[in-house]
């Protein structure tokens, strides 16, 4: 059969992989190519496999002519699909589209990507997860390894159980690595994700609360996180916190070693020194490199990614370079020097990182006031209350001079921590806005901007879905950055 030159799979490898059946077996598959993939019709261009995905609000095989309007050559098609849209699929295929109908279409999209995976046998295959600090972990070794290898990485947070498959589709012959994020929303995604990459290295940066709501317990998220090793064979290598309360479970594996990552494992790192909001100083091989990711959190997911560039033969100097690349990411402690200083945290949270943060930011020495701005944490299901209140009483006791509670929870939380032993009497003074619409944001950052002054710090923090980016580009206004 003849393809297109360019087609990232051939029919009979798309159809083999998915256990996919022409819709119209009378298209000549001599024309079949695509050269791209997409779930949304709105990012269709010529050549593409759409992949129409079946949500709760929406059913994405309305949007078929569309993609093929717009260039598609092929699309997956659920057959539960076949009764309400044959019709437009007997159409679209006399005009030349290949319309492939398998079960489910995300189960398809995946197997046609890990299909597309094993064409790159020669490809260094990295898979990073963890609770927190994912993406920058993500970020930091695409620097590093970059400094050797060309590499090809997952863009933004395209981590999850669509985003990665449209990650690896990205893969050509001339990258020699590639190192990607795998997020999770519910059980088992990070074992479907592994069986799309069949990572040979892997870093886990932690095992924390994040979406503890869905999968109930530490222990059930630590399982769930190890799945990242289920296709270890005997030369895979993991990485693992030295520090991390569940490293033994993590460590034990069937195939392939993990290794731990952390000052005490590596006796390599030497004359580590805290620099503030400029970063971490710290020795390898006595080499001095300089972290610009503040905090120890960043640090320590910093020292992951050593321990993989030093199993990767990378020397000290190629590791420096790909560090002291590295700046923060948009609304991960990304630090706005003005007349006074505002920490922008508000990508993500949840209550490792929140505490992490609360603790960092508010022992830190400034010459003015310490400002800590709190938004709720999603996704905590039942243990929401306590981890808002866990998170009230460790912003009392930080060290901060003002704490300024924003959501509902955050309220909550307060109002239950100020019953034990107040704000004020901790010498702590405490706000709190209960909504956050527009209107109420807006007076709060009148209120904060009436407040801060040259030398202070604020840090603002909360889940991305608090949007508390509002306040942060109201004050880097105010401060003048």
């Amino acid at each position: 059969m003849v393809v297109g030159v360019n087609s990232l799979l051939t029919l009979d490898e798309l159809c083999s992989a998915t256990e996919g059946k022409l819709w119209n077996t009378a298209v000549c598959s001599t024309n079949f190519s695509f050269t791209n993939v997409a779930t949304d019709s709105r990012n269709v261009t010529e050549h593409t496999l759409f992949v129409p995905l079946i949500g709760e609000n929406q059913d994405g095989h309305a949007y078929i002519q569309q993609a093929f309007d717009k260039g598609a050559s092929a699309v997956f098609a659920a057959e539960v699909s076949s009764d309400r849209f044959g019709p437009v699929y007997d159409k679209l295929t006399e005009k030349g589209l290949f319309v492939i109908i398998v079960k489910n279409t995300l189960t398809a999209l995946q197997k046609a990507a890990a299909r597309y995976v094993e064409k790159f046998p020669e490809l260094i295959k990295i898979g990073i997860t963890g609770s927190n600090g994912k993406t920058t972990t993500k970020e930091l070794a695409k620097n590093v390894v970059g400094a050797k290898y060309n590499v090809i990485a997952t863009e933004g947070n395209f981590n999850s159980e669509t985003g990665l498959p449209l990650s690896v589709f990205r893969i050509r012959r001339s990258h020699e690595a590639g190192i990607f994020e795998m997020g999770m929303n519910r059980v088992d995604e990070i074992g479907e994700l592994a069986a799309v990459l069949k990572p040979r290295y892997a870093i886990i940066t932690n095992v924390g609360t994040a979406h503890i709501g869905i999968l109930g317990s530490r222990e059930a998220i630590a399982a769930e996180k190890k799945k990242i090793f289920s296709f270890f064979d005997g030369a895979s290598v993991g990485f693992v916190p030295e520090d991390d309360s569940f490293v033994e479970f993590l460590k034990n594996v069937t195939a392939g070693t993990v290794k731990t990552f952390g000052i005490s494992s590596m006796n390599e790192i030497s004359e580590v020194k805290d620099l503030g909001f400029a970063g971490t100083e710290f020795a390898l091989k006595n080499r001095k490199i300089t972290l610009s990711l503040n905090g120890s959190y960043n640090f320590k997911n910093c020292l992951g990614v050593v321990a993989l560039a030093e199993e990767l033969g990378l020397s000290p100097e190629e590791i420096k370079a790909g560090i002291e690349k590295t700046v923060p990411l948009f609304g991960r402690s990304a630090v706005k020097h003005g007349k006074f200083t505002v920490v922008e945290d508000c990508y993500n949270a949840n209550g490792d990182s929140m505490e992490a943060a609360i603790g960092y930011y508010g022992s830190m020495q400034v010459p003015g006031k310490k400002v800590l701005v709190l938004g709720d944490m999603f996704e905590l299901g039942e243990h929401s209350d306590a981890v808002h209140k866990k998170m009230a009483r460790c912003a009392k006791d930080s060290g901060a001079d003002t704490v300024v509670f924003v959501g509902e929870a955050m309220t909550k939380a307060f109002n239950a921590v100020e019953k034990e032993n107040s704000f004020s009497a901790a010498g702590v003074n405490a706000m709190c806005c209960p909504s956050a619409d527009d209107g109420a944001v807006s007076s709060l950052c009148d209120s904060l901007c009436a407040l801060l002054e040259e030398g202070d710090l604020v840090l603002v923090k909360g889940s991305r879905g608090m949007k508390l980016e509002r306040i942060t580009d109201r004050l880097e206004k105010e401060a003048g950055v």
